[in-house]
């Protein structure tokens, strides 16, 4: 019971205020549009670089803790595309969206502050090596799938359909974060000093990501209040919240993997669909609905399964 009061609520209480101030209408939706694109585009783009360019990437990239993780988010793609299809009869564009919900979860907004009231700020090392790859492979695959999905029949270039999904990644503030913080990391390496000043300067940067997207984060999800689709809604939750993690825990378990590993990918394989799940929806215009109530749903739900994942982990 105290992981639940101590490590999983003050994080969705920060959340929970951002809703309540934007449902009594004191932070209006262009307010909450504003703070997300300060987080979203500048502020969490700069801890992604900062944890990039610090991280140990020797150490930290092994086999035995990215194939458990990604495996689990690879098949929970699987099944939420095999049910929208088969189970619910939904068109193409639209199994590809609700399979994208399954797949990608909130390992920055959620995961790294559960995990660090968790098990502290030194069990981090785990995440950020998994959350280097999440979002340049994820939005690799989920935006290449649906381009090819929807250029079926219409005679396009492979090439043209590859450049098209490249050029939608390579444009993602969070990849060149990364992308910025893997050089910066390999220069460092190689000789490269920057000044302290540059250093403090990104930090404050960083200390304001998590609160500030937090806060915004319930602000958005205001948005998104439950209608229809209940059944293709639930799948979703239970992908995101049940059979990744559960997967990346039985593989984890199976190859060995060491206790620390196995918290920060079990953990991150249990945060709920994060806001990104919606935006890839928005953007294409499928399964709209379903992605941003699944949104909704799954970070409230996963209050309650995040704690029975704490519960189990050792």
């Amino acid at each position: 019971m105290s992981a639940l009061f101590t490590t999983i609520l003050p994080v969705f209480l920060l959340v929970g205020f951002g809703y309540f101030v934007s449902w009594r209408g004191w932070f209006s939706e262009r307010d909450s549009d504003g703070l997300m694109r300060f987080a979203q585009n500048f502020a969490v783009p700069c801890l992604l670089f900062a944890s990039m360019a610090r991280l140990d990437l020797q150490s930290e990239f092994r086999l035995s803790l990215l194939l458990p993780f990604y495996i689990g988010a690879f098949a929970s793609f699987a099944a939420g595309w095999l049910g929208a299809r088969y189970l619910f009869s939904r068109p193409l564009p639209d199994c590809v969206a609700i399979g994208f919900v399954c797949l990608f979860s909130n390992t920055v907004l959620l995961g790294i502050p559960i995990t660090e009231r968790a098990y502290g700020p030194d069990a981090l090392s785990g995440n950020w090596a998994i959350i280097v790859l999440h979002s340049p492979m994820l939005y690799t695959f989920g935006i290449t799938v649906m381009e090819f999905t929807r250029a079926r029949g219409k005679n396009l270039a492979i090439g043209h359909v590859a450049l098209r999904a490249l050029s939608g990644v390579l444009r993602t503030p969070l990849v060149i974060g990364i992308s910025l913080g893997f050089v910066t990391n390999l220069s460092m390496q190689a000789g490269l000093v920057l000044p302290e000043g540059f250093w403090a300067a990104t930090d404050m940067m960083v200390k304001a990501a998590l609160p500030a997207a937090l806060f915004g984060l319930g602000g958005i999800l205001f948005r998104y209040r439950p209608e229809g689709d209940l059944a293709t809604i639930a799948m979703c939750c239970a992908c995101s919240l049940i059979l990744h993690p559960a997967i990346t825990y039985g593989l984890g378990r199976f190859s060995g993997l060491d206790v620390a590993g196995l918290r920060s990918a079990v953990l991150t394989a249990a945060m709920a669909p994060g806001v990104n799940a919606y935006l890839f929806a928005n953007i294409y215009g499928n399964a709209k609905r379903v992605a941003a109530t699944s949104v909704l749903v799954a970070t409230a739900s996963s209050i309650f399964t995040v704690w029975m994942w704490l519960a189990i982990l050792p």
